[in-house]
């Protein structure tokens, strides 16, 4: 079973789509640095977080 993503998270990264649809694919390592540039998260664990459900979000709803 995979880890069920808290919903400060979900709710990041869908807004964050939605807001910038152009900057984000299919790609993680894509979409880490896109987070990066875009928000001001400090912390590493919680900016891979939310770029990996992007990731999820884009493969999987968006297409």
């Amino acid at each position: 079973m995979g880890n069920i993503r808290p919903t400060y998270i979900k709710r990041v990264a869908i807004e964050l789509v939605k807001k910038h649809p152009e900057r984000f694919n299919d790609d993680y390592q894509h979409n880490k640095a896109a987070v990066e540039e875009i928000t001001d998260i400090q912390n590493p664990k919680l900016r891979n977080r939310i770029a990996g459900y992007v990731t999820r979000f884009r493969k999987y709803y968006e297409n």
